[in-house]
Protein backbone atom coordinates (compact mmCIF):
# COMPACT_ATOMS: atom_id res chain seq x y z
CA UNK A 1 0.00 0.00 0.00
CA UNK A 2 2.90 2.34 0.71
CA UNK A 3 3.99 2.23 -2.91
CA UNK A 4 0.49 2.43 -4.35
CA UNK A 5 -0.32 5.37 -6.60
CA UNK A 6 -3.60 5.72 -4.74
CA UNK A 7 -1.87 6.43 -1.42
CA UNK A 8 -3.18 9.51 0.38
CA UNK A 9 -1.44 12.86 0.06
CA UNK A 10 -0.72 12.90 3.78
CA UNK A 11 -0.95 10.43 6.67
CA UNK A 12 -4.44 9.04 7.20
CA UNK A 13 -6.46 10.78 9.85
CA UNK A 14 -7.50 9.43 13.20
CA UNK A 15 -10.65 11.43 13.96
CA UNK A 16 -10.15 13.74 16.95
CA UNK A 17 -6.51 12.81 17.44
CA UNK A 18 -3.05 13.56 16.05
CA UNK A 19 0.13 11.55 15.79
CA UNK A 20 1.75 11.55 19.23
CA UNK A 21 5.07 13.33 18.78
CA UNK A 22 6.22 13.12 22.38
CA UNK A 23 5.17 16.59 23.54
CA UNK A 24 3.89 17.04 27.10
CA UNK A 25 0.16 16.47 26.92
CA UNK A 26 -2.23 18.23 29.30
CA UNK A 27 0.30 20.91 30.29
CA UNK A 28 -1.97 23.85 29.43
CA UNK A 29 -5.57 24.68 30.26
CA UNK A 30 -8.01 26.95 28.46
CA UNK A 31 -6.88 30.06 30.36
CA UNK A 32 -3.20 29.48 29.56
CA UNK A 33 -4.07 28.93 25.89
CA UNK A 34 -5.98 32.23 25.80
CA UNK A 35 -3.01 34.00 27.39
CA UNK A 36 -0.71 32.57 24.71
CA UNK A 37 -3.13 33.58 21.98
CA UNK A 38 -3.46 37.19 23.16
CA UNK A 39 0.18 37.71 24.11
CA UNK A 40 1.33 36.34 20.75
CA UNK A 41 -0.23 39.35 19.05
CA UNK A 42 1.74 41.71 21.33
CA UNK A 43 -1.10 44.24 21.75
CA UNK A 44 0.98 47.05 23.27
CA UNK A 45 3.79 46.69 20.75
CA UNK A 46 1.38 46.30 17.82
CA UNK A 47 -0.59 49.42 18.76
CA UNK A 48 2.53 51.46 19.48
CA UNK A 49 4.08 50.60 16.12
CA UNK A 50 1.00 50.60 13.88
CA UNK A 51 -1.83 52.79 15.21
CA UNK A 52 -0.15 56.00 14.08
CA UNK A 53 0.12 54.78 10.49
CA UNK A 54 -3.52 53.67 10.52
CA UNK A 55 -4.57 57.14 11.68
CA UNK A 56 -2.46 58.80 8.98
CA UNK A 57 -4.34 56.67 6.43
CA UNK A 58 -7.92 57.02 7.73
CA UNK A 59 -7.95 59.68 10.46
CA UNK A 60 -10.64 59.30 13.12
CA UNK A 61 -11.92 56.14 11.43
CA UNK A 62 -9.06 54.12 12.96
CA UNK A 63 -11.41 52.40 15.47
CA UNK A 64 -13.64 51.35 12.54
CA UNK A 65 -10.62 49.73 10.89
CA UNK A 66 -9.97 47.76 14.08
CA UNK A 67 -13.52 46.42 13.93
CA UNK A 68 -13.34 45.73 10.19
CA UNK A 69 -10.06 43.81 10.42
CA UNK A 70 -11.51 41.72 13.25
CA UNK A 71 -14.09 40.15 10.92
CA UNK A 72 -11.70 38.08 8.75
CA UNK A 73 -9.62 37.19 11.81
CA UNK A 74 -12.70 35.79 13.53
CA UNK A 75 -13.66 33.89 10.38
CA UNK A 76 -10.22 32.28 10.17
CA UNK A 77 -10.28 31.55 13.91
CA UNK A 78 -13.50 29.61 13.29
CA UNK A 79 -11.70 27.62 10.57
CA UNK A 80 -8.83 26.84 12.98
CA UNK A 81 -11.31 25.75 15.64
CA UNK A 82 -13.22 23.40 13.34
CA UNK A 83 -10.12 21.83 11.81
CA UNK A 84 -8.60 21.42 15.27
CA UNK A 85 -11.64 19.44 16.39
CA UNK A 86 -10.98 16.94 13.65
CA UNK A 87 -7.22 16.81 14.03
CA UNK A 88 -5.44 18.67 16.86
CA UNK A 89 -2.01 18.56 15.22
CA UNK A 90 0.65 21.12 16.14
CA UNK A 91 1.46 21.51 12.45
CA UNK A 92 -1.88 23.37 12.01
CA UNK A 93 -1.91 24.90 8.50
CA UNK A 94 0.77 22.51 7.24
CA UNK A 95 -1.08 19.38 8.32
CA UNK A 96 -4.57 20.55 7.42
CA UNK A 97 -3.62 21.93 3.99
CA UNK A 98 -1.73 18.71 3.21
CA UNK A 99 -4.86 16.72 4.07
CA UNK A 100 -7.08 18.94 1.93
CA UNK A 101 -4.94 19.85 -1.07
CA UNK A 102 -1.88 17.61 -1.08
CA UNK A 103 1.67 17.59 0.28
CA UNK A 104 3.09 20.49 -1.74
CA UNK A 105 0.33 22.88 -0.74
CA UNK A 106 0.72 21.75 2.87
CA UNK A 107 4.46 22.29 2.73
CA UNK A 108 3.98 25.84 1.48
CA UNK A 109 1.48 26.49 4.27
CA UNK A 110 4.06 25.39 6.81
CA UNK A 111 6.71 27.49 5.11
CA UNK A 112 4.43 30.55 5.24
CA UNK A 113 4.29 30.26 9.04
CA UNK A 114 8.05 29.77 9.37
CA UNK A 115 8.94 32.65 7.05
CA UNK A 116 6.51 35.11 8.67
CA UNK A 117 7.73 34.24 12.15
CA UNK A 118 11.43 34.52 11.30
CA UNK A 119 10.91 37.90 9.63
CA UNK A 120 8.86 39.39 12.45
CA UNK A 121 11.39 38.21 15.05
CA UNK A 122 13.84 40.78 13.73
CA UNK A 123 11.52 43.68 14.48
CA UNK A 124 10.42 42.27 17.83
CA UNK A 125 14.04 41.88 18.90
CA UNK A 126 14.86 45.41 17.80
CA UNK A 127 11.95 46.87 19.78
CA UNK A 128 12.77 44.79 22.86
CA UNK A 129 16.40 45.85 22.72
CA UNK A 130 15.58 49.54 22.25
CA UNK A 131 12.96 49.66 25.02
CA UNK A 132 15.24 47.75 27.38
CA UNK A 133 17.74 50.60 27.19
CA UNK A 134 15.01 53.26 27.53
CA UNK A 135 13.72 51.58 30.65
CA UNK A 136 17.04 52.16 32.45
CA UNK A 137 17.56 55.63 30.98
CA UNK A 138 20.18 54.70 28.37
CA UNK A 139 18.53 56.59 25.52
CA UNK A 140 21.80 56.99 23.61
CA UNK A 141 22.19 53.22 23.41
CA UNK A 142 18.54 52.89 22.35
CA UNK A 143 19.39 55.04 19.32
CA UNK A 144 22.48 52.98 18.46
CA UNK A 145 21.97 50.29 15.81
CA UNK A 146 24.91 48.29 17.15
CA UNK A 147 23.83 48.19 20.78
CA UNK A 148 20.16 47.71 19.95
CA UNK A 149 21.15 44.71 17.84
CA UNK A 150 23.28 43.30 20.65
CA UNK A 151 20.37 43.61 23.09
CA UNK A 152 17.93 42.18 20.54
CA UNK A 153 20.09 39.13 19.97
CA UNK A 154 20.21 38.67 23.73
CA UNK A 155 16.41 38.79 23.93
CA UNK A 156 16.03 36.15 21.21
CA UNK A 157 18.57 33.90 22.94
CA UNK A 158 16.82 34.29 26.32
CA UNK A 159 13.36 33.53 24.95
CA UNK A 160 14.70 30.57 22.98
CA UNK A 161 16.14 29.17 26.20
CA UNK A 162 12.83 29.61 28.05
CA UNK A 163 10.94 27.84 25.24
CA UNK A 164 13.55 25.07 25.28
CA UNK A 165 13.03 24.52 29.01
CA UNK A 166 9.36 23.59 28.66
CA UNK A 167 5.85 24.72 27.84
CA UNK A 168 4.87 25.30 31.49
CA UNK A 169 7.65 27.81 32.31
CA UNK A 170 6.75 29.55 29.05
CA UNK A 171 3.10 29.81 30.10
CA UNK A 172 4.03 31.18 33.55
CA UNK A 173 6.22 33.87 32.00
CA UNK A 174 3.42 34.79 29.58
CA UNK A 175 0.91 35.18 32.42
CA UNK A 176 3.08 37.82 34.08
CA UNK A 177 4.02 39.66 30.88
CA UNK A 178 0.44 39.85 29.61
CA UNK A 179 -0.92 40.98 32.98
CA UNK A 180 1.47 43.95 33.02
CA UNK A 181 0.62 44.77 29.42
CA UNK A 182 -3.16 44.76 29.83
CA UNK A 183 -3.13 46.72 33.10
CA UNK A 184 -1.04 49.48 31.52
CA UNK A 185 -3.16 49.64 28.35
CA UNK A 186 -6.32 49.95 30.46
CA UNK A 187 -4.69 52.66 32.56
CA UNK A 188 -3.56 54.52 29.42
CA UNK A 189 -7.06 54.45 27.89
CA UNK A 190 -8.67 55.47 31.20
CA UNK A 191 -6.32 58.41 31.81
CA UNK A 192 -6.79 59.61 28.22
CA UNK A 193 -10.59 59.43 28.21
CA UNK A 194 -10.94 61.01 31.66
CA UNK A 195 -8.86 63.98 30.53
CA UNK A 196 -10.85 64.27 27.29
CA UNK A 197 -14.22 64.39 29.06
CA UNK A 198 -12.86 66.59 31.86
CA UNK A 199 -11.63 69.11 29.32
CA UNK A 200 -8.01 68.86 30.44
CA UNK A 201 -6.69 67.16 27.32
CA UNK A 202 -4.33 69.24 25.14
CA UNK A 203 -5.47 71.34 22.20
CA UNK A 204 -6.57 69.20 19.29
CA UNK A 205 -8.36 66.63 21.43
CA UNK A 206 -11.65 65.26 20.08
CA UNK A 207 -14.84 63.96 21.66
CA UNK A 208 -15.41 60.28 20.72
CA UNK A 209 -18.26 59.65 18.30
CA UNK A 210 -20.13 56.55 17.19
CA UNK A 211 -19.29 57.55 13.61
CA UNK A 212 -15.71 56.55 14.35
CA UNK A 213 -16.87 52.92 14.41
CA UNK A 214 -18.13 52.88 10.81
CA UNK A 215 -15.71 53.17 7.82
CA UNK A 216 -17.88 55.53 5.74
CA UNK A 217 -16.40 58.24 3.57
CA UNK A 218 -13.01 56.56 3.10
CA UNK A 219 -11.30 56.24 -0.26
CA UNK A 220 -10.54 52.75 -1.52
CA UNK A 221 -6.79 53.41 -1.36
CA UNK A 222 -6.80 54.59 2.25
CA UNK A 223 -9.17 51.81 3.34
CA UNK A 224 -6.93 49.18 1.72
CA UNK A 225 -3.77 50.55 3.30
CA UNK A 226 -5.35 50.73 6.77
CA UNK A 227 -6.82 47.21 6.61
CA UNK A 228 -3.45 45.78 5.55
CA UNK A 229 -1.88 47.42 8.59
CA UNK A 230 -4.64 46.21 10.91
CA UNK A 231 -4.33 42.61 9.69
CA UNK A 232 -0.78 42.65 11.01
CA UNK A 233 -1.99 44.01 14.38
CA UNK A 234 -4.25 40.99 14.90
CA UNK A 235 -1.80 38.34 13.74
CA UNK A 236 -0.53 35.80 16.27
CA UNK A 237 -3.59 34.37 18.04
CA UNK A 238 -3.06 31.06 16.18
CA UNK A 239 -0.26 30.28 18.64
CA UNK A 240 -3.04 29.06 20.93
CA UNK A 241 -3.78 26.31 18.42
CA UNK A 242 -0.13 25.47 17.70
CA UNK A 243 0.20 24.14 21.27
CA UNK A 244 -2.89 21.92 20.91
CA UNK A 245 -1.01 18.68 21.55
CA UNK A 246 0.12 20.06 24.91
CA UNK A 247 -3.34 21.26 25.94
CA UNK A 248 -5.91 19.57 28.13
CA UNK A 249 -8.95 18.68 25.98
CA UNK A 250 -6.93 19.25 22.77
CA UNK A 251 -9.88 19.04 20.39
CA UNK A 252 -11.83 21.86 22.07
CA UNK A 253 -9.71 24.17 24.23
CA UNK A 254 -7.24 25.42 21.56
CA UNK A 255 -10.00 26.34 19.12
CA UNK A 256 -12.04 28.06 21.82
CA UNK A 257 -8.91 29.92 22.95
CA UNK A 258 -8.29 31.16 19.38
CA UNK A 259 -11.82 32.53 19.02
CA UNK A 260 -11.85 34.07 22.51
CA UNK A 261 -8.44 35.65 21.85
CA UNK A 262 -9.69 37.46 18.74
CA UNK A 263 -12.72 38.76 20.63
CA UNK A 264 -10.55 40.04 23.49
CA UNK A 265 -8.20 41.68 21.01
CA UNK A 266 -10.93 43.58 19.18
CA UNK A 267 -12.07 44.94 22.54
CA UNK A 268 -8.56 46.05 23.51
CA UNK A 269 -7.76 47.56 20.12
CA UNK A 270 -11.06 49.41 19.73
CA UNK A 271 -11.03 50.97 23.20
CA UNK A 272 -7.36 51.99 23.09
CA UNK A 273 -7.64 53.40 19.57
CA UNK A 274 -10.71 55.46 20.54
CA UNK A 275 -8.94 56.80 23.63
CA UNK A 276 -5.74 57.60 21.73
CA UNK A 277 -7.47 59.33 18.82
CA UNK A 278 -9.68 61.32 21.20
CA UNK A 279 -6.80 62.48 23.39
CA UNK A 280 -4.21 63.29 20.73
CA UNK A 281 -6.47 64.16 17.81
CA UNK A 282 -5.43 63.64 14.21
CA UNK A 283 -3.53 66.88 13.66
CA UNK A 284 -0.15 66.97 11.97
CA UNK A 285 1.55 69.07 14.66
CA UNK A 286 2.72 68.29 18.19
CA UNK A 287 1.30 65.07 19.64
CA UNK A 288 -1.33 64.79 16.89
CA UNK A 289 -1.55 61.30 15.46
CA UNK A 290 -1.38 62.75 11.96
CA UNK A 291 2.18 63.85 12.75
CA UNK A 292 4.45 61.36 10.99
CA UNK A 293 7.11 61.90 13.65
CA UNK A 294 4.82 60.13 16.14
CA UNK A 295 3.78 57.24 13.89
CA UNK A 296 6.54 54.79 14.70
CA UNK A 297 5.73 54.79 18.42
CA UNK A 298 2.56 56.58 19.52
CA UNK A 299 2.90 55.55 23.16
CA UNK A 300 6.37 57.02 23.44
CA UNK A 301 5.04 60.25 21.92
CA UNK A 302 1.99 60.47 24.19
CA UNK A 303 3.01 58.79 27.43
CA UNK A 304 4.17 61.85 29.36
CA UNK A 305 1.23 64.00 28.26
CA UNK A 306 -1.38 61.34 29.06
CA UNK A 307 -0.12 60.36 32.52
CA UNK A 308 1.13 63.75 33.69
CA UNK A 309 3.98 64.67 36.05
CA UNK A 310 2.64 63.47 39.40
CA UNK A 311 3.96 60.36 41.14
CA UNK A 312 1.34 58.03 39.73
CA UNK A 313 1.82 59.53 36.28
CA UNK A 314 5.56 58.92 36.33
CA UNK A 315 5.02 55.36 37.55
CA UNK A 316 2.55 54.61 34.78
CA UNK A 317 4.77 56.29 32.19
CA UNK A 318 7.57 53.94 33.23
CA UNK A 319 5.12 51.05 33.12
CA UNK A 320 4.11 52.08 29.60
CA UNK A 321 7.69 51.57 28.50
CA UNK A 322 7.71 48.28 30.40
CA UNK A 323 4.49 47.18 28.69
CA UNK A 324 5.88 47.69 25.17
CA UNK A 325 9.09 45.96 26.24
CA UNK A 326 7.25 43.01 27.78
CA UNK A 327 4.86 42.91 24.84
CA UNK A 328 7.65 42.53 22.29
CA UNK A 329 9.49 40.10 24.57
CA UNK A 330 6.36 38.00 25.09
CA UNK A 331 5.69 37.95 21.37
CA UNK A 332 9.29 36.92 20.71
CA UNK A 333 8.73 33.93 22.98
CA UNK A 334 5.35 33.00 21.55
CA UNK A 335 6.69 33.33 18.00
CA UNK A 336 9.39 30.76 18.69
CA UNK A 337 6.83 28.43 20.26
CA UNK A 338 4.50 27.77 17.28
CA UNK A 339 7.29 27.80 14.70
CA UNK A 340 9.22 25.13 16.56
CA UNK A 341 6.10 22.98 16.80
CA UNK A 342 5.23 23.55 13.16
CA UNK A 343 8.65 22.36 12.02
CA UNK A 344 8.38 19.47 14.50
CA UNK A 345 5.17 18.34 12.81
CA UNK A 346 6.65 18.75 9.34
CA UNK A 347 9.60 16.61 10.36
CA UNK A 348 7.37 13.97 11.96
CA UNK A 349 5.62 13.48 8.61
CA UNK A 350 8.84 13.56 6.58
CA UNK A 351 8.45 17.08 5.15
CA UNK A 352 11.65 18.23 6.92
CA UNK A 353 14.72 16.32 8.15
CA UNK A 354 13.81 13.99 11.01
CA UNK A 355 16.21 15.72 13.39
CA UNK A 356 13.71 18.60 13.61
CA UNK A 357 11.28 16.26 15.39
CA UNK A 358 13.62 15.44 18.28
CA UNK A 359 12.08 15.86 21.72
CA UNK A 360 13.96 16.63 24.92
CA UNK A 361 13.69 13.59 27.23
CA UNK A 362 13.08 15.73 30.31
CA UNK A 363 11.42 18.95 29.14
CA UNK A 364 9.35 17.27 26.38
CA UNK A 365 9.92 20.21 24.03
CA UNK A 366 11.24 20.24 20.45
CA UNK A 367 14.99 20.59 20.80
CA UNK A 368 16.43 20.98 17.31
CA UNK A 369 13.38 22.91 16.06
CA UNK A 370 13.51 25.39 18.95
CA UNK A 371 17.25 26.00 18.71
CA UNK A 372 17.09 26.35 14.93
CA UNK A 373 14.27 28.87 15.19
CA UNK A 374 16.30 31.02 17.57
CA UNK A 375 19.51 30.68 15.54
CA UNK A 376 17.91 31.46 12.17
CA UNK A 377 16.06 34.44 13.66
CA UNK A 378 19.31 35.84 15.05
CA UNK A 379 21.09 35.32 11.73
CA UNK A 380 18.27 36.99 9.80
CA UNK A 381 18.09 39.93 12.21
CA UNK A 382 21.82 40.56 12.23
CA UNK A 383 22.06 40.06 8.46
CA UNK A 384 19.33 42.57 7.64
CA UNK A 385 20.71 45.07 10.14
CA UNK A 386 24.09 44.87 8.42
CA UNK A 387 22.55 45.22 4.97
CA UNK A 388 20.17 48.11 5.63
CA UNK A 389 17.76 49.43 8.22
CA UNK A 390 15.38 50.22 5.35
CA UNK A 391 15.32 46.59 4.20
CA UNK A 392 14.56 45.54 7.77
CA UNK A 393 11.60 47.94 7.91
CA UNK A 394 10.22 46.74 4.56
CA UNK A 395 10.64 43.09 5.53
CA UNK A 396 8.31 43.63 8.49
CA UNK A 397 5.66 45.17 6.24
CA UNK A 398 6.02 42.23 3.84
CA UNK A 399 5.03 39.89 6.66
CA UNK A 400 1.41 40.88 6.01
CA UNK A 401 1.54 39.05 2.67
CA UNK A 402 2.71 35.85 4.33
CA UNK A 403 0.04 36.15 7.02
CA UNK A 404 -2.71 36.54 4.43
CA UNK A 405 -1.28 33.58 2.50
CA UNK A 406 -1.33 30.98 5.25
CA UNK A 407 -4.43 32.26 7.03
CA UNK A 408 -6.32 32.22 3.74
CA UNK A 409 -5.03 28.75 2.95
CA UNK A 410 -6.38 27.53 6.30
CA UNK A 411 -9.82 28.98 5.56
CA UNK A 412 -9.97 27.25 2.18
CA UNK A 413 -8.65 23.99 3.66
CA UNK A 414 -11.48 23.97 6.22
CA UNK A 415 -14.21 24.56 3.63
CA UNK A 416 -12.76 21.92 1.30
CA UNK A 417 -12.13 19.37 4.03
CA UNK A 418 -15.68 19.44 5.35
CA UNK A 419 -17.54 19.99 2.08
CA UNK A 420 -18.82 16.40 1.99
CA UNK A 421 -19.60 16.00 5.68
CA UNK A 422 -22.03 18.83 6.44
CA UNK A 423 -24.75 17.40 8.67
CA UNK A 424 -26.89 20.42 9.46
CA UNK A 425 -27.15 24.22 9.40
CA UNK A 426 -24.45 24.56 12.04
CA UNK A 427 -21.94 22.58 9.96
CA UNK A 428 -22.81 24.49 6.78
CA UNK A 429 -22.20 27.80 8.55
CA UNK A 430 -19.22 27.03 10.80
CA UNK A 431 -17.37 24.48 8.70
CA UNK A 432 -18.00 25.76 5.19
CA UNK A 433 -19.45 29.26 4.69
CA UNK A 434 -17.57 31.22 7.38
CA UNK A 435 -14.15 29.61 6.67
CA UNK A 436 -14.70 30.09 2.93
CA UNK A 437 -15.52 33.77 3.46
CA UNK A 438 -12.40 34.10 5.63
CA UNK A 439 -10.28 32.49 2.91
CA UNK A 440 -11.72 34.76 0.22
CA UNK A 441 -11.14 37.83 2.38
CA UNK A 442 -7.50 36.84 2.93
CA UNK A 443 -7.08 36.14 -0.78
CA UNK A 444 -8.37 39.64 -1.50
CA UNK A 445 -5.98 41.07 1.11
CA UNK A 446 -3.07 39.19 -0.49
CA UNK A 447 -3.90 40.48 -3.98
CA UNK A 448 -4.39 44.04 -2.75
CA UNK A 449 -1.11 43.82 -0.85
CA UNK A 450 0.69 42.71 -4.02
CA UNK A 451 -0.69 45.69 -5.93
CA UNK A 452 -0.05 48.16 -3.11
CA UNK A 453 3.43 46.94 -2.22
CA UNK A 454 4.68 46.64 -5.79
CA UNK A 455 4.39 50.41 -6.14
CA UNK A 456 7.95 51.82 -5.97
CA UNK A 457 6.56 54.74 -3.98
CA UNK A 458 5.55 52.40 -1.16
CA UNK A 459 8.04 51.49 1.55
CA UNK A 460 11.70 52.33 1.98
CA UNK A 461 13.38 50.30 -0.77
CA UNK A 462 13.04 49.70 -4.51
CA UNK A 463 14.43 46.78 -6.53
CA UNK A 464 14.59 47.33 -10.31
CA UNK A 465 11.59 49.62 -10.27
CA UNK A 466 9.46 47.38 -8.02
CA UNK A 467 8.61 48.15 -4.40
CA UNK A 468 10.91 46.37 -1.96
CA UNK A 469 8.02 45.23 0.24
CA UNK A 470 6.54 43.27 -2.67
CA UNK A 471 9.91 41.82 -3.62
CA UNK A 472 10.57 40.63 -0.08
CA UNK A 473 7.08 39.15 0.41
CA UNK A 474 6.88 37.33 -2.92
CA UNK A 475 10.57 36.48 -2.70
CA UNK A 476 9.99 34.72 0.64
CA UNK A 477 7.26 32.56 -0.93
CA UNK A 478 9.41 31.79 -3.99
CA UNK A 479 12.26 30.80 -1.68
CA UNK A 480 9.84 28.37 -0.08
CA UNK A 481 9.02 26.87 -3.48
CA UNK A 482 12.74 26.47 -4.21
CA UNK A 483 13.44 24.80 -0.86
CA UNK A 484 10.46 22.50 -1.36
CA UNK A 485 11.73 21.39 -4.78
CA UNK A 486 15.21 20.75 -3.39
CA UNK A 487 13.95 18.78 -0.39
CA UNK A 488 11.51 16.81 -2.55
CA UNK A 489 14.53 15.47 -4.45
CA UNK A 490 16.37 14.56 -1.24
CA UNK A 491 13.42 12.99 0.62
CA UNK A 492 10.59 12.33 -1.85
CA UNK A 493 8.39 10.07 0.30
CA UNK A 494 6.23 12.85 1.73
CA UNK A 495 5.81 14.61 -1.60
CA UNK A 496 4.78 11.39 -3.30
CA UNK A 497 2.07 10.81 -0.74
CA UNK A 498 3.87 7.83 0.81
CA UNK A 499 4.12 9.02 4.39
CA UNK A 500 1.82 6.63 6.22
CA UNK A 501 0.67 6.87 9.81
CA UNK A 502 2.50 4.48 12.07
CA UNK A 503 2.17 3.63 15.71
CA UNK A 504 3.38 6.12 18.28
CA UNK A 505 6.43 4.11 19.28
CA UNK A 506 7.48 3.51 15.68
CA UNK A 507 7.16 7.18 14.84
CA UNK A 508 9.16 8.31 17.86
CA UNK A 509 11.83 5.69 17.28
CA UNK A 510 12.26 6.73 13.67
CA UNK A 511 12.47 10.40 14.56
CA UNK A 512 14.50 10.46 17.76
CA UNK A 513 16.07 7.06 17.99
CA UNK A 514 14.38 6.59 21.35
CA UNK A 515 11.03 7.13 22.98
CA UNK A 516 11.48 10.33 25.02
CA UNK A 517 8.84 9.24 27.50
CA UNK A 518 10.73 6.12 28.48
Amino acid sequence: MTGSSSAPAAPPRVEGAAVDKGLKSGALGLASSIVLGVSSTAPAYALAATLGFVVIAVGVKAPAIMLLAFVPMWLIAVAYSELNKREPDCGTTFTWAARAFGPRTGWMGGWGIIAADVIVMANLAQVAGSYGYRLVGLDSLAESTLWTTVAGVGWIALMTWICYRGIEPTARVQNVLLAVEVVVLVAFATYALVKVYAGTAPAGALTPSLSWLWPSGLSWASLTEAVLLAIFIYWGWDSAVAVNEETADPTRSPGRAAIISTVLLVGIYTVVSIATVAFAGVGTEGIGLGNEANAEDVFNALGTTVFGDDVFGRVFEALLIVSVLTSSAACTQTTILPTARGSLSMAAYGALPRSFARIHPRYLTPTVSTVWMGAVSIAFYVGLTLVSENVLVDSITATGMLIAFYYGLTGFACAWEFRRSLHGPRDVLMRFLLPLLGGLFMLAVFVLACVEYADPEYGETVFHGVGGVFVIGVGALLLGVLLMVVYARVAPAFFRGRTMLRGTDDLLDSVTGTDPRA
